[in-house]
This record gives structure tokens, C-alpha cells and sequence, in this order.
């Protein structure tokens, strides 16, 4: 079992450093799942007792310049790893200007990932910054909780507005409510709303657009073309876990979605040509 990968490229360095930046402002540990061809970073959330749910997709090639591993055997080309993303983070960013950052598996007091960092120097005499990041090896027998959760089989699905918008509006709103409803029809139109017994605000977004999936029923997980494109799919949410998310976001997506599931979840997905990142916040029970 043996990981080894190696980044030459500043413009990779930074973007991989985001990435793992938002991962840690999402979650104080999670599972760090290692392919031959992908990275994935998956928190396991029980979104039906109430926890949030993170499965994040990285194509290996568009990030390393060097990548090797191998896995547990010959047959199962795979390694599962316990992480705390935060001390990743940190290690990352302190290293920004190095010529080379390589990141192995190895095992010193207990299992790592060590960050070795090739810093520039004015001298002949090379200067390696180094991190050891602890983390813990997944028994195979605990891999099954780590595949992929589908789409969800939603009633509606929208792009998201600008993500900085957004975000502002619901810093605004947690001032009034621990609770927001997020609603959205197959118009383009979401609206998110608060309402107590002193205040009910709402926030209208028109024109947003429904990705195609949403209105062709022939596609895995789509609504049914027979649905009143007027009528509105809600679900109501833990305001915290809303805008832990859009606080935490550094991926710079091309494309954000959201597919609702009628009191049920919100699943928000960031597309970016390289990364994916979906999450899963349950309706509030």
C-alpha cells in the first residue's frame, strides 16, 4: 500500500490548496479516498438522522505532475484514509511559493501524509520544508460506506444565483431565524425565506435556469415532465448548514446547482472542470 504524488505547478499547487481549504471549512474530518485516477473526499453523512453529506471528485492528472499509487492488493487498486482536512490546509498554504510539494503516504509515530515542500533559495544548498499530517488507515471491511451516493430522485432542479449573492443574503437572514426555506419550480425561479412569529422575508430569484436533467424525465433522477412548472418544491433547512457551506466555498465552480427533494433535502452541486463537489443538508425534522 503506497501513495505517492508530486505537484510542479503553482497554478495546481493553489488550486488543490482551495480545494482541500474548503473541505476543511466543511468538516473536521472526513474520508480520504485514493484511485489510480481520482482523489475523492467523502464525508458519510447520515442525512436521514440529520447529519450533512460531502462526496468531492478530483481527477488526479489535472493536479499532480507525478502520482503513483498502489492499493491494498493487486486486485483492489485502492486506499481508504481517515483525514483531518484543517491541518492539510495549513501545511498547504504556508508552501505556496515552493518549486515542488510532494505528499506521501508514509509511517513515522503512526500513519501519515507527509507534505514535503522544495523551497526556492538564493544559495546552492536546497531548503525542504516538511508536515506530517496524521491519519488513519480504513479496514476494507468499512469501504462500503464510502461509494458514491447518487443523485437524488428530486422534484426539482435549478442553477444556484451567484454564490457571493447568495451567501449574503443568508448572513443576513441568520440574524432573524435558525431556519430557512428554500423553495425552487422548473421556471428558473428560487426563492429563500424566513418566517417567525414577529418577520417573514423572502428573497425572489428569477431566471435562474433549470439544468437539462430537470425537465427531461428520461434522465436519471429528473422530475416528471407532467409537473406544474409553476409549483414550487421547499424544503426547510438549518440556516448553520447552509451557510457553513457558501462561507466555505473556494472551488470558483463554472457551473452551481441545486436539486430539491420536497421536504425532504437540498443537494447542491459545484462543477468546475476538474473538481465536483456535492452536498447534502437535510430537511430540518
Amino acid at each position: 500500500m503506497k501513495f505517492r504524488g508530486k505537484i510542479t505547478d503553482i497554478a495546481c499547487l493553489n488550486h488543490f490548496t482551495r480545494v482541500v481549504t474548503t473541505i476543511s471549512k466543511l468538516t473536521k474530518t472526513c474520508v480520504l479516498r485514493l484511485t489510480p485516477d481520482h482523489l475523492f473526499f467523502i464525508l458519510p453523512g447520515k442525512v436521514t438522522n440529520g447529519g450533512v453529506g460531502m462526496w468531492c471528485q478530483l481527477l488526479q492528472a489535472n493536479f499532480f505532475q507525478e502520482y503513483q499509487m498502489e492499493g491494498v492488493t493487486s486486485e483492489v487498486q485502492e486506499i481508504c484514509l481517515e483525514v483531518s482536512p484543517e491541518p492539510w490546509s495549513r501545511a498547504l498554504k504556508t508552501v505556496q511559493s515552493a518549486k515542488s510539494v510532494k505528499l506521501k503516504l508514509t509511517r513515522k509515530h503512526c500513519a501519515c501524509v507527509t507534505v514535503a515542500a522544495e523551497l526556492p533559495t538564493l544559495s546552492s544548498v536546497g531548503r525542504v520544508v516538511t508536515h506530517d499530517v496524521p491519519v488513519d488507515v480504513i479496514p476494507r471491511r468499512l469501504w462500503q460506506e464510502f461509494q458514491e451516493a447518487g443523485v437524488p430522485d428530486f422534484d426539482v432542479s435549478v442553477y444556484l444565483p451567484p454564490l457571493k449573492t447568495m451567501k449574503s443574503v443568508v448572513d443576513r437572514m441568520k440574524n432573524l431565524s435558525n431556519f430557512l426555506v428554500m423553495e425552487a419550480n422548473l421556471n428558473g425561479d428560487m426563492n429563500l425565506k424566513i418566517q417567525t412569529d414577529l418577520v417573514s422575508v423572502t428573497t425572489h430569484f428569477k431566471d435562474l435556469g433549470n439544468p437539462a436533467w430537470g425537465v427531461d424525465s428520461s434522465q436519471d433522477g429528473g422530475p416528471s415532465q407532467s409537473r406544474d412548472p409553476e409549483v414550487m418544491a421547499e424544503v426547510t433547512v438549518d440556516i448553520r448548514k447552509l451557510q457553513q457551506f457558501l462561507m466555505g466555498q473556494q472551488v470558483n465552480p463554472s457551473k452551481a446547482l441545486c436539486n430539491i427533494v420536497h421536504q425532504n433535502v437540498v443537494h447542491l452541486v459545484l462543477l468546475h472542470e476538474d473538481v465536483s463537489l456535492q452536498y447534502f443538508i437535510p430537511a430540518v425534522a
